[in-house]
């Protein structure tokens, strides 16, 4: 979540920054901010199903210890 927050916040000063420049600049680089921001996405939600994951099967090992 810390990252995802930092990405927001470097994406932020980039666009502050191409907005100074030209316009074609500027979509270029929102491209490029909106393309990094979709792989974080999809990196913290392969996170999050990998962490359910190990909770299922660290479940599933208690279970079988009781029987």
């Amino acid at each position: 979540m810390v990252k995802f927050i930092r990405l927001v916040a470097v994406a932020a000063t980039l666009t502050a920054l191409a907005a100074c420049g030209e316009k074609k600049d500027a979509v270029d680089v929102q491209k490029v901010i909106q393309e990094g921001m979709q792989k974080e996405k999809a990196m913290m939600e392969g996170m999050q199903k990998n962490v359910e994951s190990m909770e299922k099967k660290m479940t599933e090992q208690k279970e079988e210890t009781k029987k």
